[in-house]
């Protein structure tokens, strides 16, 4: 059978096809995810009473939109900060029930696929993503930092030890990456992950933005130096590698992991919910469909139990857990489940107005401070609050840039002085470690 008949068909067939390639693949034709987010858009809403705030929660919970600030409907109260994006197919329903109940709001992003776009080279720029010349300024894809993980471990034997803790529920190896000089025979630790709700794209720059630090500047910084030969850096730069790998490759704004329920259709549980420490009270979801959805029990989701267990069997010389997350610009220390004082608060308190203060010098940005419960809300079954209370004294969690501009969609060309500024807030901290808290 002869597929494009004569030699002067195949010809004609041929060039039929390259412009059909040509029109497909020219700039600016082809649309990231699809276009499914072509029309969408982002509003910030800021109920001014509590009547207004009822009102909201109501809207919110009829339309289902996708809360971006903060995680859940119960947050929403009078003053809260509330981003809210919403498909194209239901930004008039929305729009028409913030004028009836008189409901203030801007818009944050007209076209959230054009945001998307605009700030992000994942088209543009793959082929110049090369082990060689690994770029630390735009956001990679899973395979592409467990594939560097891997080069460092070959190349850095020295400084970089890579080990897997476990598999996620989809199968995938949850790699870590042991940082430091093997100097003495007992060395205490500080944890560091990225990456426990998949949207936060800004997270896992960061992680390997340090490890990119570390290696750089070991011999040339005294700081790096002291960190190096006194401290172990346990870092793990995608804890919940099933739904960052789902927020490239299907949906942009996942934040949950991609476990199955067996009674419901919705995925995933909140990986920042599912710790045993008040777990499933306060702050937290029992329905599977909702974002922060604590888990059917504490420590289901396989990513969360291997964490754990790691945590578990070496909490005796892991002096501090760092988690880091989007967005806010805040540096919070526990207690999230419960409005009370750690008691070591002085030393902790230090550490993070020291580590505010000196991330402030860099380039002006502003974060906040305090215990997450009365800084961010009231949240159950994090990991900040488990790692705490299972004798990790030194907790911190931060979220980083920004205060909603571009919200998830932090642009790649912010990447470098975000994580510029955030490495010195991290310094600072360790080094307030060493130095000043037993």
């Amino acid at each position: 059978m002869k597929f494009l008949g004569t030699p002067g068909g195949q010809a004609a067939a041929l060039l039929r096809l390259f412009l059909l390639l040509w029109k497909i693949l020219r700039p600016g034709h082809s649309h990231l995810y699809g276009n499914r987010y072509a029309g969408d858009k982002v509003l910030r809403i800021v109920p001014h009473t509590e009547e207004e705030a009822y009102a909201l929660q109501k809207i919110c919970h009829q339309l289902k939109v996708d809360l971006w600030q903060p995680s859940s409907v119960v947050y929403v109260s009078e003053g809260t900060l509330t981003d809210v994006h919403i498909p194209h197919n239901g930004s008039r329903a929305l729009l028409a029930a913030l004028q009836e109940a008189a409901i203030p709001y801007t818009i944050l992003i007209e076209d959230l696929q054009n945001a998307l776009e605009k700030g992000s080279s994942l088209q543009a720029q793959r082929n110049r993503r090369s082990l060689l010349e690994y770029n630390y300024e735009v956001y990679h894809s899973l395979e592409e930092i467990q594939n560097w993980m891997h080069h460092l471990n070959n190349t850095h034997s020295g400084l970089i030890y890579m080990f897997s803790i476990g598999k996620s529920y989809e199968g995938r190896s949850l790699f870590v990456l042991k940082l430091g000089r093997r100097s003495r025979a007992y060395k205490r630790a500080v944890w560091v992950d990225c990456g426990i709700h998949a949207r936060e794209w800004i997270g896992p720059a960061f992680c390997q933005w340090f490890v990119r630090e570390a290696l750089l500047t070991h011999r040339s910084d005294p700081t790096m130096r002291k960190m190096m030969n006194h401290l172990y850096f346990y870092i793990m730069p995608v804890l919940n590698v099933d739904g960052y790998h789902f927020s490239w490759t299907n949906d942009r704004f996942w934040r949950k992991t991609r476990s199955r329920n067996s009674r419901f259709r919705c995925r995933g549980v909140d990986a920042n919910r599912n710790w045993k420490v008040k777990w499933c009270d306060e702050g937290a979801s029992m329905h599977p469909c909702d974002d922060t959805y604590c888990g059917p029990f504490p420590e289901s989701e396989p990513e969360v139990k291997a964490v754990a267990n790691f945590l578990r069997k070496h909490k005796k010389h892991i002096r501090a857990y760092l988690s880091f997350h989007a967005y806010a610009q805040m540096l919070l220390y526990p207690y999230s489940y419960k409005y009370a004082t750690i008691p070591n608060f002085s030393c902790v308190e230090s550490a993070a107005s020291k580590a505010v203060h000196v991330l402030r010098s860099v380039y002006g940005v502003r974060y906040r401070y305090g215990p997450a419960s009365s800084t961010l809300y009231v949240s159950s079954g994090s990991s900040m609050d488990w790692a705490y209370k299972n004798g990790i004294p030194y907790t911190f969690a931060f979220e980083l840039r920004d205060t909603g501009h571009f919200g998830f969609l932090l642009p790649e060309m912010l990447i470098k002085p975000t994580c510029t500024e955030t490495m010195l807030a991290v310094k600072n901290i360790t080094m307030h470690l060493l130095k000043k808290c037993p």
